[in-house]
């Protein structure tokens, strides 16, 4: 983000082939970018550092841990310790070649480090996102209700055994209705032949006799 900043005012200040060395980390010490343009003359290459030096306050509230060569104004260096800027006058950034001295170093322009920049950030947006939606409880799907059995369920279900068991059952209790329609039947067959053999027994009452008259 301040390299960004510095960056942006430098293409202000018709900075000229501005470009973010991305420094190994091996050999870089303590920085991680070099912000290096150049200024036709030293009037424009002080111009660059002051405003970039105000910007960064102004904005961030970030200051230079050290600056060197404003008053001559051919090599001007502000350290922000996380990155540092370099602005030069052209002939001197061709004699020092800092570009050369660091061969390990990535020269980017402030577009490509900007698209970068942008890629690298989605790319952590999405590992968070999915580091999150994996951390999340699923939710646990609703107990399925039991339907009840119908009945052709129900018959599929009883075994052979049982099967037997309820004929039984049936046989037995068409036995016991039939017994029981015997048993009335030759009680009401006894009872019709006890009132006929007490008819018979019984003798005829003979008509009375008539009364004379005189």
């Amino acid at each position: 983000m301040y390299v960004q900043a510095a960056a942006a005012v430098c293409e202000e200040k018709k900075g000229i082939d501005t470009r973010i060395l991305e420094l190994d980390p091996i050999d870089s010490g303590l920085s991680d970018f070099f912000l290096v343009t150049s200024a036709s003359n030293d009037r424009q290459a002080i111009a660059i550092a002051d405003e970039i030096e105000d910007r960064l306050k102004k904005s961030f509230g970030l200051f230079p841990n050290s600056v060197e060569g404003r008053r001559l104004g051919q090599w001007i260096l502000l350290d922000y310790v996380d990155f540092v800027v370099h602005v030069f006058l052209s002939d001197r950034r061709a004699f020092y070649d800092i570009e050369r001295l660091r061969k390990s170093a990535r020269p980017l322009t402030p577009a490509e480090f900007d698209a970068e920049l942008r890629s690298a950030l989605t790319a952590r947006t999405v590992a968070a996102r999915s580091k999150a939606a994996a951390a999340k409880p699923k939710a646990r799907p609703a107990p399925r209700q039991k339907k009840p059995a119908s009945k052709t369920t129900a018959k599929a279900k009883t075994s052979p055994r049982q099967k037997k068991a309820a004929k039984k059952k049936a046989v037995k209790a068409a036995a016991g209705k039939s017994k029981t329609r015997l048993a009335a039947k030759k009680m009401t067959s006894r009872k019709t032949s006890a009132k006929k053999s007490t008819a018979k027994k019984s003798p005829a009452r003979k008509p009375a006799a008539k009364k004379k008259t005189r």
